[in-house]
């Protein structure tokens, strides 16, 4: 069983990468927003800190994160 942080999904079928890894900013907020779990959450968490590290990401994860 692999636990790459790229490969994980959730019952939407979005990695990641795929909801972090746009350069339109309401597809970004879109892919946080429709985290529904601390998993994929955490998943998101992960992957931001092994790329971008972009601070604005950080800061919309925690937002999703109290909401959850």
């Amino acid at each position: 069983m692999s636990n790459s942080v790229d490969q994980s999904t959730e019952s939407s079928g979005l990695s990641p990468q795929q909801r972090l890894e746009s350069s339109n900013t309401r597809l970004v907020d879109a892919g946080i927003a429709t985290i529904k779990d601390m998993e994929t959450l955490r998943a998101c968490v992960a992957y931001e800190n092994k790329n971008k590290r972009r601070v604005q990401i950080f800061h919309r994860l925690k937002r999703r994160a109290d909401e959850i």
